[in-house]
């Protein structure tokens, strides 16, 4: 019997490409692990449910190194250096304690009040007109800026390198995807290399400096350091601004609650984490012996997928899962992944929704939809699940 593509397995009457979760919620009902074939045409074993996704991302048996994939001959020309997302322990261990010393949480809350200033300059060059698009004129630009700023990223250089992060994770084909990721390599190399020669006071000054003081950073380890802090430290933000936004907007009652009740504020974030998770699913993992995850066996070199957009609603976890509730206990989910690969910027990423959703609804008290929500399009990838566009309109203050 052939294995089923996902898009074959979609219930009647939804969208593949808008909206999953009714897939989801169709296969948990099922079983919560599942033999599919993947819209890249490669088949895996699919975990939708939340105590086996938990389970998945924690056991050793399965790992993100790339080489231990059954037809592994290459990179497949994407890669950008030697990432934490491609590692294992003892390498990955090592290379996030590297980070980790420099990327703390001193350096994150040290740059709240420039993140306010972003925000602040952002909300004041909205257009005067009281029409936007929030993800082109707020969400996308300001986790850009910040994560540029503390990378050292010059302000020329980082249309040029939107550009590439979005080809790079959202390819419009082969050939343009290895283009971007070879001119961002030369990009990235290049930078690299200015900052070990004129080093400032910026995260990847910080990462050449810990290079050359004898640790075990290779060069193609900072250059995939560099890549994957970039590229990560902005594009699952720019989700999760929009989508608490989309969240609030489509929930009347909940912003309103909001509004009389700042103390709400983390937890419309972290619902929004559960309920829209950014990332839809893990990078691929692969069995590197037998083993057994929700009472289904997995052979050695079998890739597996976690789906934190899954089980993420899965009711044995979230009883009703698809009611979005700012005052839910939303721990638990997993949309900043779990175990060992846990998302290092997620303390960065809720501080930037949380200054910039309070502020934008501060400065517009009747922000509103611009358009129909119904008819807002979403990033057609299974990797990073966000907002293409997000209409609104508003009388700002101050204009």
């Amino acid at each position: 019997m052939a294995t089923p593509a996902l898009e074959d397995l979609t219930p009647p009457g939804t969208d593949f490409d808008t909206d999953r979760n009714p897939l989801y919620a169709h296969l948990r009902e099922q079983g919560p692990v599942h033999r599919i074939r993947t819209p890249d045409d490669r088949e895996a074993w699919l975990i939708v449910g939340h105590e086996e996704a938990k389970a998945a991302l924690t056991d050793p048996r399965l790992a993100n190194d790339i080489r231990h994939s059954p037809d592994w001959k290459d990179d497949g020309g994407y890669a950008i250096g030697l990432n934490m997302l491609q590692t294992d322990p003892p390498d990955h261990t090592r290379l996030r304690a590297l980070v980790t010393r420099e990327f703390t949480a001193h350096r994150i809350e040290a740059m709240r009040p420039r993140i306010q200033q972003i925000t602040d300059r952002l909300l004041d060059e909205l257009p005067a007109t009281g029409r936007a698009d929030l993800v082109e004129s707020f969400a996308l630009p300001l986790p850009l800026t910040v994560i540029c700023e503390l990378l050292g990223v010059p302000p020329a250089d980082r249309a040029a390198f939107r550009g590439w992060s979005n080809e790079v994770v959202m390819p419009s084909s082969v050939e343009a995807a290895t283009t971007a990721a070879q001119d961002m390599t030369g990009y990235l190399a290049g930078l690299i290399e200015t900052k070990r020669r004129s080093p400032e006071d910026d995260l990847l000054s910080a990462l050449t400096r810990t290079a050359e003081d004898g640790d075990r950073l290779s060069p193609g380890e900072l250059l995939g350091m560099a890549f994957l802090l970039l590229v990560a430290g902005h594009e699952t933000t720019v989700n999760l601004i929009s989508s608490t936004v989309h969240g609030l907007l489509r929930h009347p009652d909940q912003l309103a609650a909001l509004r009389a009740d700042w103390s709400l504020l983390p937890g419309a974030i972290e619902e929004t984490l559960r309920y829209e998770s950014p990332a839809e699913r893990s990078a691929y993992r692969f069995a590197t012996e037998p083993l057994e995850i929700g009472g289904t066996a997995i052979a050695p070199r079998e890739p597996v997928i976690v789906v934190f957009a899954a089980a993420s609603r899965d009711p044995h976890r979230f009883p009703d899962p698809d009611r979005f509730d700012i005052r839910r206990d939303a721990r638990g989910h997993l949309a900043f992944g779990h175990g060992i690969h846990h998302c290092l910027g997620a303390p960065l990423a809720r501080m930037e929704a949380a200054v910039a959703v309070r502020s934008l609804l501060e400065r517009c008290p009747d922000l509103d939809f611009d358009a129909d929500p119904d008819t807002l399009a979403w990033r057609p990838s299974m990797a990073l699940h966000g907002l293409l566009r997000l209409p609104v309109r508003y009388t700002a203050l101050g204009h």
